[in-house]
């Protein structure tokens, strides 16, 4: 049952993670060319706003679904262990953290993802190739701390905010269940609000995972490094460079993730018990 379960859990997750990734692409883009040290024009404008799509297609389901079989499973456990519902902000938290420490499988879409957005390569192979001959295996997990850096903050926000919108909600309609689509709009407000606060830590990811080995104006290294370098050069705006996409990104894409997530948990629930 345990097996199954967690099949159920990696389809539901990997069906959320790729339908946000596919949908929300051109928003990404904009984002990640306004945050680029090279500037929104020199980075491609409005121009090509689908590229790396590939990369992130290939990343989306494995990251998505390696995080919520983590993040139901650590639920699960830390609920038995700790039971009153006084605790369950910060089992939320840890769950979610675990979850995001598990997803270091998408860092090296993410890394070409990135690099495609703001035109430093046209193809996926030509991006492929060129990071390894020049940085190795290592240029592929560039950013990952920084990432990681990033996504434990949001989800700490991010997860207690939907769990407890989601049990709002279900005393508010007398029920012990939501509907996907409130739970659609309970993920739209955590993430969009958990999206704002984080903005500077993305802005700091971005940076390190654009730099490649070799660069000099534009290279970046370390998340304290990053933060001071942009802080001291180009003010505390830059560090909110690109909030605008990402908070109407990740708020229709928390939307659309936990949606499609507990659509597809209830459907999958239809065939089996997912308890």
């Amino acid at each position: 049952m345990a097996e199954r379960r967690n099949d159920y859990l990696r389809g539901a997750g990997g069906i959320a993670g790729t339908a946000v990734d596919v949908a929300l692409f051109p928003l990404d883009t904009l984002k990640t060319r306004l945050q680029s040290k090279s500037g929104f024009k020199a980075s491609g404008g409005f121009r090509g706003i689908y590229s790396g799509l590939t990369s992130a297609v290939i990343g989306s389901s494995p990251g998505a679904s390696a995080f919520f079989v983590t993040y139901e499973y650590m639920k699960k456990k830390l609920g038995s262990i700790f039971p009153d519902s006084k605790y369950l902000p910060f089992i939320h938290m840890i769950a979610a953290s675990g979850g995001e420490v598990a997803c270091i499988v998408r860092v090296p879409t993410e890394v070409v993802k990135q690099r495609m957005q703001a035109k430093q390569y046209s193809t996926t192979s030509s991006a492929l190739k060129t990071i390894f001959n020049q940085e190795g295996l290592n240029g592929f997990y560039r950013g990952y701390f920084s990432t990681v850096i990033r996504e434990i903050p949001f989800t700490c926000f991010q997860f207690p905010l939907y769990e407890y919108l989601k049990i709002v909600v279900a005393k508010k309609t007398d029920r012990n269940y939501i509907e996907p689509w409130e739970a659609a709009i309970c993920g739209s407000v955590a993430g969009g609000t958990a999206g704002a606060v984080t903005t500077p830590l993305d802005v700091i990811k971005t940076r390190i995972m654009l730099s490649a080995k070799g660069q000099t104006i534009h290279n970046y290294s370390g998340t304290i490094n990053t933060f001071n370098r942009i802080l001291h050069e180009e003010g505390v705006k830059a560090l909110f460079s690109g909030i605008g996409p990402r908070v109407i990104w990740i708020s229709i894409g928390g939307s659309i993730f936990l949606g499609v997530y507990e659509k597809a948990k209830k459907t999958l629930c239809e065939y089996d018990i997912l308890a």
